[in-house]
């Protein structure tokens, strides 16, 4: 017979008594159309009071966004207690045009970057720095902080980015953006706990001390996440495509399978010693919203109450 302490039937909940000593922070996009904005606005709305420690704005491929990742990012920054942070590539982007979005960002009260190389503006093409431009992030960060003091926030692949020679060329690559000025590494999204807290080690062993944050993707349709996935080499393992087998016309469900796997991602990454999660929350608050309560994080209000 199983004593009851080993018996896993009867064990607490995994998230019974969680102190709500985690950090949090979400990544929203520019809206496209009057629709989204509200869509995007009323997810601000609902997790500003979750207390995060800065929210950032993506940039399209190719800075195709630049207008509107401003004034996204502006609009939260003056609007919301939410530090706000924009993100900025190298793509298509002169270092005299990146100066001046760096100034314009300045101006504007905003005091924090993502800055990553980004991506190509067309599929199955590789990425070609400028002769006028920043061929690498490294670049991208050490121009940054020579026009401001930002905080700079850098991107880091715990499955080893698609281009990099190897898993230490990877590391290196690191290594440079933080010896240029960067803060933080914040991860590409994964599935399994091991593959973060695996690279979280070898970074730690490699001597780097930064904090790195693993970016979390809540996860509502499946086959969006396959063509999101292969691009940036992240493993999608079979339990999800067999979690996520026909429910392709129930919405819901999806929408409660997709929370209790991100939820127990995060509780198992918080066993693991993680303590603050990033959050791509596709401008949709509730999933975001429901881990964050799992995970015993409550409004600011509710706590100071």
């Amino acid at each position: 017979m199983v004593p009851p302490s080993d018996n896993p039937a009867l064990r607490p909940s995994i998230y019974a008594d969680l102190p709500g000593d985690i950090a949090i922070s979400f990544e929203f996009f520019p809206p496209k159309t009057e629709a989204m904005e509200q869509t995007l606005w009323e997810s601000v709305e609902t997790l500003t009071p979750l207390g995060p420690r800065f929210v950032s704005v993506t940039y399209g491929a190719g800075g195709s966004t630049r207008e509107r990742t401003h004034a996204t990012v502006a609009r939260i920054a003056r609007d919301t207690p939410i530090p706000a942070a924009a993100h900025l590539t190298c793509v298509n982007a002169s270092r005299s045009e990146i100066d001046e979005i760096a100034d314009a960002y300045w101006q504007a009260g905003i005091r924090h970057i993502v800055a990553l190389r980004g991506d190509p503006p067309a599929k199955d093409v590789r990425f070609e720095a400028r002769p006028d431009g920043y061929a690498t992030s490294a670049e991208l960060v050490a121009g940054l902080k020579r026009r401001h003091d930002f905080e700079i926030s850098v991107g880091v692949y715990p499955e080893v980015h698609p281009e990099a020679a190897s898993a230490n060329a990877d590391l290196d690559a690191l290594r440079a953006k933080l010896d240029a000025g960067a803060t933080r590494g914040i991860s590409q999204f994964f599935f399994e706990p091991d593959t973060f807290l695996r690279f979280r080690d070898k970074v730690a062993a490699a001597g780097i001390s930064a904090e790195i944050v693993p970016g979390i993707l809540p996860v509502t349709n499946f086959a969006n996440l396959q063509r999101m996935a292969a691009p940036c080499g992240t493993d999608v393992p079979a339990w999800m495509a067999h979690l996520f087998a026909g429910l392709d016309d129930k919405p819901a469900a999806r929408q409660l399978v997709a929370a209790t796997i991100a939820a127990e991602l995060c509780r198992r990454l918080y066993a693991g010693g993680v303590r603050h999660f990033h959050f791509y929350t596709l401008n949709r608050a509730e999933l975001t919203y429901a881990i964050c309560h799992m995970l015993g994080v409550r409004p600011m209000m509710s706590i100071a109450a």
